[in-house]
């Protein structure tokens, strides 16, 4: 009868209504958010196969597509405008064109993949003469200090250098083992741009070699001695580059260097020629090589195919 049906219906609603009520509380769904403007949705089933992800409703099983989120912009308020633009130009160039959305978010992430180091070395072996790494520090493009250790060399100390490294035996007593900061420091640095101060002294350290494509070294900057008026092709020292280019002192005193403040200036130093130096390093660079093209004939589906067997051994399979 129509009023049994109207009941029936009644009774649906309401255990919709209930279910609603559920997924708001659970925050699975906004208060002010009306099921029916997503699309139909057929009784109770529909509804409970509905989550909020991204803005939109999608269906808890089977295969969903990925939300597309961009991301805050993680730029320096200081990055110059020719800076910002060159990530943008670099970016955009790299992307496959096929969605703007995910280019867009790897604009926007891209000064995280720069990183400055500094590490702090001690004597060991005979007279002291082996260097060791004794303390690491990592900052980020910002320049905000994102690894700082002290590491305990794998063979005894016999000179702690303190005039220039600034450790002490008591930094020791904090100090982690070798090996435990080597992987914890290339994880850090795993795909991203170093910058560094005759970094190559900081990889052999790390008993580590780092990409040279990806390697930028402010001892071996041009442009950085030509802005500072001195000889192109002189090794200048981080302190006297800093003195000349930045108008800040380092490494003054004698309680030793800090290895935050020297892989901080380093950054500094890049970013003040980050764009000129960029766009000289890819005019140097030699061009790629094009993406081989796939021989569909060569598909690994296909080997067992009768064509590609030895003649001898089909013969002796017969």
């Amino acid at each position: 009868t129509p009023q049994g049906h109207s009941k029936k219906k009644s009774r649906k609603h309401q255990r919709f209504m209930e279910r609603r009520a559920l997924l708001e509380q659970k925050g699975l769904l906004s208060p002010h958010q009306h099921l029916g403007s997503q699309g139909p949705v057929v009784g109770l089933e529909a509804s409970s196969t509905l989550t909020r992800m991204g803005g939109t409703t999608a269906p808890r099983c089977g295969k969903v597509p990925k939300s597309k989120q961009i991301t805050s912009p993680s730029l320096s308020p200081s990055a110059s405008p020719d800076s910002i633009a060159r990530h943008h130009s670099v970016l955009l160039s790299q992307g496959n064109g096929s969605s703007k959305g995910v280019r867009m978010s790897s604009l926007l992430l891209r000064p995280g993949k720069y990183v400055a180091i500094d590490c702090e070395m001690v004597g060991t072996g005979p007279q002291g003469r082996q260097s060791e790494l004794a303390r690491c520090s990592v900052v980020n493009y910002e320049g905000d200090v994102i690894y700082d250790k002290y590491v305990q060399p794998e063979l005894p100390i016999v000179d702690y250098r303190t005039r220039w490294s600034g450790i002490t035996k008591r930094h020791m007593k904090s100090a982690i083992p070798f090996k435990t900061a080597q992987a914890e420091i290339l994880k850090i640095l795993k795909d991203k741009i170093v910058v560094g101060h005759a970094v190559h002294h900081d990889f052999q350290a790390l008993k580590y070699f780092h990409p040279k494509d990806k390697t930028r070294d402010t001892s071996r900057i041009p442009v950085l001695n030509q802005k500072a008026g001195l000889p192109i092709r002189a090794s200048v020292s981080l302190k006297s580059l800093a003195r000349h280019l930045l108008r800040k002192k380092i490494q003054v005193g004698c309680t030793g260097h800090s290895s935050v403040e020297d892989a901080q200036t380093a950054m500094e130093l890049y970013r003040l020629v980050e764009v000129q130096w960029e766009t000289e390093l890819a005019r140097s660079l030699p061009p790629r090589p094009p993406s081989p093209v796939t021989d569909p004939t060569t598909d690994s589906s296909q080997y067992m195919d009768d064509q590609y067997w030895p003649t001898d051994l089909m013969a002796s399979s017969l």
